[in-house]
C-alpha cells in the first residue's frame, strides 16, 4: 500500500513536500510515479524516479519541470515531491504509484494508494 500526503493550500508562488510511503513491501521497485487530476482533466504523470544498477534517474512533465524535484530515501521508505513555485493550475488530487516493470512509470502499476490534495489559491 501507498499513501501520499502534505497536500493543503498554499498561496501562489509557495511550496509544498509531498510525501509517499510505502507499507507492507520496500520501495526497490523500478519505477516510483506521482500522478495529479485536476478537477474536469485528465489524469496527468508528473515524475517519476528509478533506480537502475546503482543510478538514480529522474523525470518530470514538461509542466512541472525546474519547478518540482523527486526523490527518494530508502531508510524511510519514502518518495518525495518537492513543489516550487506552485500556481494555481498545479491545483489537483496527487497521487503515487510503484512499477515493477517500467523506469519512466508508465502501463499498469504495482501498488497505489491514497491521494492528497492541493489547492494553490490566495
Amino acid at each position: 500500500q501507498l499513501q501520499a500526503s502534505g497536500g493543503g493550500l498554499v498561496a501562489p508562488g509557495g511550496s509544498l513536500r509531498l510525501s509517499c510511503a510505502a507499507s507492507g513491501f520496500t520501495l526497490d521497485y523500478k519505477g516510483i510515479g506521482w500522478f495529479r487530476q485536476a478537477p474536469g482533466k485528465e489524469r496527468e504523470w508528473v515524475s517519476c524516479i528509478s533506480i537502475e544498477s546503482g543510478r538514480t534517474h529522474t523525470y518530470y512533465a514538461d509542466s512541472v519541470k525546474d519547478r518540482f524535484t523527486i526523490s527518494i530515501d530508502n531508510a524511510k521508505n519514502t518518495v518525495y515531491l518537492e513543489m516550487d513555485s506552485l500556481n494555481p493550475e498545479d491545483t489537483a488530487v496527487y497521487s503515487c504509484e510503484a512499477y515493477s516493470r517500467s523506469l519512466i512509470c508508465v502501463g499498469p502499476p504495482d501498488y497505489w494508494g491514497q491521494e492528497t490534495l492541493v489547492t494553490v489559491s490566495s
